[in-house]
């Protein structure tokens, strides 16, 4: 079941919960969120990830894009990265 989502990544939890409720209230999208301030370089594309399987990505990843709501800011999910938003786009 292969789905595709966005995220943004921080180093720290606070950082990260800022910019949920920024995105959440509508003062930034999550595409401005991640190009100005996701240390991964999928930042430069809004944070896109793509489309990925179960199991392509880390753990923490897969329980919330294979099992939440689609088209929702779900976090802070930590992994050894740093704390991360994702947003689930499509699930088939």
């Amino acid at each position: 079941m292969p789905a595709s989502a966005r995220h943004i990544l921080v180093n720290d939890e606070s950082r990260c919960l800022e910019l949920k409720e920024q995105i959440n209230n509508g003062k930034i999208s999550f595409e401005e969120a991640a190009r100005d301030h996701s240390q991964c370089p999928s930042g430069v594309q809004g944070g896109d990830l793509g489309t990925f399987n179960q199991g392509d990505m880390v753990p923490e990843f897969d329980k919330v894009v294979f099992n939440d709501e689609i088209g929702v800011v779900h976090g802070p999910v930590q992994t050894q990265f740093g704390f991360h938003l994702l947003e689930i786009t499509k699930r088939d």
